[in-house]
């Protein structure tokens, strides 16, 4: 197997990687340290590896990166996804809010109160939700709204005109 070098340095690019030795992040100053020990010792990547401290495949990595990118790899990329995550895109957002204003008996179900385990369940089958999203999801997207979600509550009431007496004298 033929050993993997970084290839030589021009002026312009051993400039910026002996400033990037000082930088403050630890990912660039590694990275600096690899690419000259790479070109100017001729170091394999295992013997680079052993002398950072790193598995031999980061240092592998970088020199193909260099390769590719050039000094632009001393700066570390954002790792965070590029894709859409939000459950429910805004247009969706609107409709959800229709939707909690409407009968949940209109979509099958035998109560006359919305919970969000239902409003999870018919967002997924009409096309709002990507996914079926958890209670806690539902509960932060309506909040999101400005909607105030809260259980229902049951009140006792009674017929009896003096209910509110009674119930007063019995519990003080």
């Amino acid at each position: 197997m033929k050993a993997l070098y970084a290839r030589e340095l021009t002026g312009e690019e051993r400039a910026t990687i002996e400033r990037g030795l000082r930088s403050s992040s630890s990912f660039t100053v590694r990275r600096c340290q690899i690419l000259l020990m790479s070109s100017e010792e001729r170091l394999k990547p295992a013997q680079i590896a052993e002398r950072l401290r790193c598995s031999d495949q980061t240092v592998r990595r970088t020199l193909h990166t260099f390769d590719q990118e050039g000094v632009v790899c001393l700066e570390a990329k954002p790792r965070a996804r590029r894709d859409e995550q939000r459950a429910f895109n805004d247009e969706a957002r609107e409709r959800l809010e229709e939707l909690v204003r409407r009968s949940p008996r209109e979509f099958g179900y035998d109560a006359s109160l919305w919970s969000l385990e239902m409003l999870a369940e018919v967002s997924l089958a009409e096309g709002l939700a990507r996914w079926l999203v958890s209670v806690q999801t539902m509960s932060q997207t309506l909040w999101a709204a400005g909607i105030n979600w809260q259980r229902a509550k049951h009140w006792i009431t009674s017929p009896d005109e003096h209910y509110e007496a009674k119930k007063n004298d019995a519990t003080g």
